[in-house]
């Protein structure tokens, strides 16, 4: 297995930062269930969901400057889009968005690729 070049490894840790500040920064007391910013900009209707999204893309945008694959990267915007979609829906979607991890999952995604 080949180690990862600097700029590919520093590209993923700057992905890993921002999905945990999108999907897992704050732990809920009680339940110890982590959520990050994506369902709580999701409060606000479409605005929230729009820059939550943006700000998702950053870690697509890390993995194509890293030089994953074209397939990898249309599943990873695949699921930034379901994010949006499914996240749009009033009250649902802050449930919704508390629960799918889009930004962790492209993580992984990218991870694949860089690690092998």
């Amino acid at each position: 297995m080949s180690t990862p070049d600097h700029a590919s490894a520093a590209a993923l840790e700057r992905a890993r930062d921002a999905a945990t500040l999108l999907d897992s920064a704050v732990e809920i007391p009680v339940v110890n269930y982590r959520v990050g910013l994506d369902p709580i900009l999701g409060i606000l209707p479409v605005a929230g969901d729009t820059v939550a999204t943006a700000l998702s893309l950053y870690v697509v945008f890390e993995a194509v400057r890293a030089g994953v694959p074209l397939r990898t990267v249309a599943v990873m915007l695949s699921l930034v889009g379901v994010d949006y979609v499914c996240g749009s829906v009033p009250v649902l979607g802050t449930l919704f968005d508390a629960v799918w991890k889009a930004n962790v999952w492209n993580v992984r995604l990218f991870e694949r690729h860089v690690e092998g």
